[in-house]
């Protein structure tokens, strides 16, 4: 390893060698000291070696009186880099320029790392930070973080500790969330179980409470299922209802869809626009202004530019692409209105009764008003329908 390094500081050529007497030129060779290595016998007069700048002119000079033809074939090494160079003046330039641009940047923050939240957005960490003056662009050295913290945290209501820590040019910012504490129920605390709408009982899960309802019974919302209020020998005795009151529900839905619509037929042309946001600032790569036509899609991409052993440069190319269409207006079939009405009142019915709901039935009929299609759902259903509802004690009626 370290003779492959001095051999790439002193320089290398690769050389082709033609002599009636080969064995002679390597004779000659170990005989002045000229080092070579990677003998590639190519017929009985050629051979190739491989030896450094140095040696290839020593070679060159005990050769003289012989019939020796040395051809090169090709330089490597340090200064056969610097002959290429040299008169690239710009090359050079940034060959000096760049470490020192990657010493000053390292000094920066460029990018943001959160962990440790659940619940609070990482958007909302990065704009309390900025509020703080912590942002991108800002010197990451000496970051005083007992003042930072103090000043973030009241930002934050819903965060215990928080802590940034900057390696290179990333700030790893490391938060606690605040635990809430469970809601904890008082023996004092009375509610009923009421229907939140009308419905046939089909079952009833009682935990706690006076079961007022029975499985088969029609109840009307607002009715009571389960009872906080219990007679004892001693007295009412009020209790926490609660339980899982099951019931078969009945929906009548009607939505208008319109028959006339405007579509977007095909892309008639695509434009590619590229930024480069350096900070907060955006350095526009192209002519002309901002202003889009009213019928086309604008799609952004957002590339970070890292060098290749992965530091983060602060530097994001911004590629827009303006996707142009053409607007066709027509009347659309009626089986596609009653399958597009059909949808919205599916998903409509589905956000009602909730994730333990269950569709049991469903009768879809259509009507023809004006330029649109009446789409009207019928459904039965089987969902929870029981809410909890507080209860008041006085003392003159006991709830």
């Amino acid at each position: 390893m370290y003779r492959k390094a001095v051999n790439y500081l002193r320089g290398q050529a690769v050389v082709e060698i033609t002599s009636s007497a080969p064995e002679r030129v390597v004779n000659l060779c170990a005989a002045h000291g000229i080092p070579f290595w990677d003998v590639d016998w190519r017929t009985e007069r050629c051979f190739r070696v491989t030896t450094t700048l140095p040696g290839l002119n020593r070679l060159r000079e005990v050769t003289a009186d012989t019939d020796a033809d040395i051809r090169l074939l090709r330089r490597t090494g340090a200064p056969e880099l610097w002959r290429r160079c040299r008169r690239r003046y710009v090359l050079l330039a940034a060959a000096l320029v760049l470490p020192l641009l990657l010493a000053l940047g390292s000094a920066f923050i460029w990018d943001f790392s959160v962990s440790g939240n659940d619940t609070v957005p990482t958007e909302e960490i990065l704009q309390a930070l900025e509020r703080c003056g912590v942002r991108v662009g800002t010197r990451g050295v000496g970051l005083d973080q007992d003042d930072l913290r103090n000043r973030v945290l009241p930002l934050l209501p819903d965060v215990v500790y928080l802590a940034v820590n900057v390696r290179g040019c990333t700030a790893h910012v490391q938060v606690v969330e605040r635990t809430r504490p469970p809601h904890l129920y008082r023996d004092s605390d009375v509610q009923n179980v009421v229907a939140a709408k009308d419905g046939l009982i089909t079952k009833i899960e009682a935990l706690d409470g006076v079961t007022c309802v029975q499985v088969g019974d029609t109840v009307q919302a607002g009715q009571v299922l389960l009872g906080g209020v219990a007679d004892s020998p001693r007295g009412c005795r009020y209790m926490r209802a609660h339980g899982c009151i099951r019931a078969r529900t009945w929906y009548c839905w009607t939505a208008p869809v319109p028959l006339d619509v405007s579509e977007k037929t095909g892309e008639n042309s695509v434009v590619t626009r590229v930024a480069v946001d350096i900070g907060r600032q955006r350095i526009k790569l192209y002519a002309g202004g901002s202003v889009l036509p009213v019928d086309c899609d604008k799609i952004t991409e957002y590339r970070s530019l890292r060098l290749p052993f992965g530091l983060r440069l602060p530097v994001t190319l911004a590629v827009e692409k303006t996707v142009t269409h053409t607007v066709y207006d027509g009347r659309r079939p009626e089986d596609d209105a009653r399958a597009e009405g059909e949808r919205q009142l599916l998903a409509q019915l589905r956000q009602t009764i909730g994730e333990d709901g269950d569709i049991l039935q469903t009768d879809v009929s259509v009507r023809r008003q004006g330029a649109y299609l009446m789409v009207t759902l019928r459904a039965e259903c089987e969902e929870q329908i029981g809410v909890d509802a507080p209860l008041t004690i006085t003392s003159d009626t006991g709830r």
